[in-house]
């Protein structure tokens, strides 16, 4: 399962910085709204030392690593509800992401113009969110128009519980609250699941700061972050100045120039295991000399429905797992020692995945 994400913002905050610099594509980026006109999708490796230390053990022909596709989309203003700047008729490209990156400018330049004519983050947001919401709200009172008037003429009891549904979160969605505070059951969710409303999806807030902020938090920072406590969503400071330099390295001049900024990783390895924790997702790996590859999963998935990922076939027919942790594999560096010690499992279609897990699963169609 390849991980997607949508990134949103006003014009200029370095959406189109940011999405050139992960992805090593050169979209325009300019300084002037509206740069961005047509979806730009780019999709990129999500780095993992354990699949190195795998592929040095197992010596395989191929090395397949998960994926994160990222769609960029022109820059909102306010009122693009209302057909201001582009509208908001490029959000329907990020209906289909798993996550939002909304991208808020946090540092000053006298060079780079704002399209609200100052720098004010939470204004920002709020005029973001705000396009959310009433994006949403279209589709709901859509929606209800179509299910009224049959669901209290029928009584039809489906339908009462459809039209009540809608109706809460129409309610929520003109008070301003996101679909993703309201606390939804399983039966809510299911009634609303292909409508694949925006303000149900996770947001990670990445705060574009000024190179000179890399290791501190400046006052704009600061604000964003108080205001993201009261969100169930991340905030994570990054440079798109500085992304974009990195982007631009070897993996050798990436490492000695993150040293001297004092660095770990970039903001790309932090914006993928940010995504990654927001949800809930894991990686498992199956390993041989034909390939050694890397699989997302979410969280409490078991061991038949994480070998669905692979193919369909495996979970109907799934007779079970054979496992090995990946601390014991690379303690011994050999599958041989690991089942001589006894460290390799067998495991039942009720096992939950763990991560690092390292899979052969057995099945019969």
């Amino acid at each position: 399962m390849s991980l997607k994400a949508g990134i949103i913002g006003l014009p200029n905050v370095g959406k189109s910085t940011l999405f050139n610099a992960i992805t090593k594509q050169k979209v325009t980026a300019a300084n002037y709204p509206f740069a961005t006109i047509d979806p730009n999708v780019g999709v990129v490796i999500v780095p993992d030392y354990r699949l190195d230390i795998l592929t040095s053990i197992y010596n395989p022909k191929e090395t397949i690593s998960t994926t994160f596709e990222f769609t960029d989309i022109a820059g909102l203003v306010k009122g693009a509800s209302k057909g201001e700047g582009l509208g908001n008729k490029f959000l329907s490209h990020i209906r289909e992401t798993d996550a939002i990156v909304e991208v808020i400018r946090a540092f000053d330049d006298d060079n780079i113009s704002h399209v609200e004519g100052r720098i004010d983050p939470l204004c920002d947001i709020e005029i973001i969110n705000l396009e959310l919401v009433l994006a949403d709200l279209e589709l709901v009172e859509s929606k209800i128009l179509k299910i009224e008037k049959k669901a209290k003429t029928t009584k039809d009891k489906e339908a009462l519980f459809e039209l009540e549904v809608f109706k809460k979160i129409e309610e929520s969605l003109k008070k301003d609250i996101p679909i993703r505070k309201l606390n939804l059951d399983k039966e809510e969710l299911l009634i609303i699941k292909s409508f694949n409303f925006l303000t149900l999806k996770p947001i990670i807030y990445v705060a574009n700061i000024g190179e000179e902020d890399l290791n501190k938090e400046n006052e704009l920072f600061k604000s964003i972050k108080k205001y993201v406590e009261n969100d169930k969503g991340i905030v994570l400071p990054l440079s798109a100045k500085i992304e974009s330099e990195l982007s631009e390295l070897t993996k050798e001049e990436k490492d000695l120039f993150l040293n001297e900024l004092n660095l770990t990783s970039s903001g790309l390895d932090k914006l993928i295991k940010a995504t990654y924790d927001l949800l809930n997702l894991r990686t498992y790996f199956t390993a041989g000399e034909k390939e050694v590859r890397a699989w997302t999963f979410k969280k409490d998935m078991n061991a038949k429905e994480c070998a669905g990922i692979i193919h369909s076939d495996f979970e109907k027919g799934f007779i079970r797992a054979e496992v090995i942790s990946f601390s014991d594999i690379e303690e011994l560096k050999s599958e041989v020692k690991v089942k001589e010690k006894g460290k390799m499992r067998l495991e039942g279609k009720d096992y939950k995945m763990q991560d690092g897990d390292i899979c052969h699963f057995r099945f019969n169609i």
